[in-house]
């Protein structure tokens, strides 16, 4: 023995592109997005409330003052079950099946494909198969906070009327404007989010290799926020839609039919209510989740997104 330590090579704990890494990407998924929704659950709450009466509080410290008074910090939070099931289920999804798309599109079926394109088509797929998971807890959610008195107090007693009344197909009547609402969502999100961060390091004037993990987590954040606020304007009518149809469709009434009737009486303006707390609500949000789930990536050991 020579007496003499060799010196090891750090290896990277999860090889890119393996099963490991997407599951990782999976599991970063839910810690980015199940806690931060539930954590504007009071800022969701006062905001469907109000898309879907928009006479019942003046303003958004006002419903949260009548709420607090009347429920207590218990009432400002109703309806974050179903919110942290459900959206932990589409962290999941959104998340872990965009990098298996983006991966799979970019690299192995069309690596010449401009890098946008398979952005856009990596998270338009991933978020068409994460909404199938999120659809029943979010029309639970839907009904909990837009119904006084609520239709139900719990995810479990939510889910066991909406059964009972309409079978499984209750828990899916909002998927078409979920849809509608969520993919352009995610498209927005994720090819500006990638495309931010790339004029970021550009701005900076340095490779994204040359800076660390810390650095490189602020960059998501600010990225982060810079999408949120495209998607708050490019979703926004849709959830507008999505709130009104679970809380005013009539039985036997087809989507179609259902948003018609409902545009009749709201009109262009009214697609828009509750815009600018939307777009503080969907920047903050999107910002934390990918410092979360970039930060997540970090400690595993693997690059933050984007800026390659």
């Amino acid at each position: 023995m020579s007496g003499k330590l060799e010196a090891v090579k750090p290896q990277r704990k999860v090889e890119m592109f393996s099963g490991t890494y997407f599951g990782a990407c999976t599991l970063g998924g839910i810690i980015a997005c199940g806690p931060t929704h539930t954590m504007v659950t009071p800022l969701d709450l006062v905001k469907c409330r109000r898309q879907v009466d928009d006479k019942l509080y003046k303003s958004n410290t006002q419903a949260w003052k009548m709420i607090y008074s009347k429920e207590g910090l218990r009432g400002v939070f109703f309806g974050w079950t179903p919110t942290f099931v459900g959206y932990s289920l589409q962290g999941a999804g959104k998340y872990g099946f965009y990098e298996v798309f983006k991966y799979l599109y970019g690299d192995k079926l069309a690596p010449g494909m401009n890098k946008t394109v398979v952005y856009l088509a990596a998270s338009a797929s991933a978020e068409f198969l994460a909404d199938i998971a999120l659809c029943p807890l979010e029309a639970i959610k839907v009904r909990m906070q837009t119904t006084l008195p609520p239709f139900a107090h719990t995810l479990r007693e939510g889910w066991s009327k909406v059964i009972a009344e309409e079978g499984v197909s209750g828990l899916y009547k909002g998927l078409y404007p979920l849809w509608g609402r969520q993919i352009p969502y995610t498209m927005v999100k994720f090819a500006s989010f990638e495309k931010a961060v790339e004029q970021i390091y550009k701005t900076l004037g340095k490779p994204k290799s040359s800076y660390n993990g810390l650095q490189q987590t602020g960059v998501s954040f600010l990225g982060g926020y810079i999408a949120g606020i495209g998607c708050a304007v490019v979703s926004h009518p849709a959830d507008v839609m999505v709130s009104k149809l679970n809380s005013d469709r009539k039985a036997g009434e087809g989507a179609g039919q259902a948003m018609t009737r409902i545009y009749g009486k709201i009109g262009f303006a009214g697609l828009w209510n509750g815009l600018p707390v939307r777009i503080f609500m969907i920047g903050t949000l999107t910002a934390f989740q990918w410092l979360i789930y970039d930060s997540f990536k970090v400690y595993l050991g693997l690059p933050t997104t984007g800026g390659h």
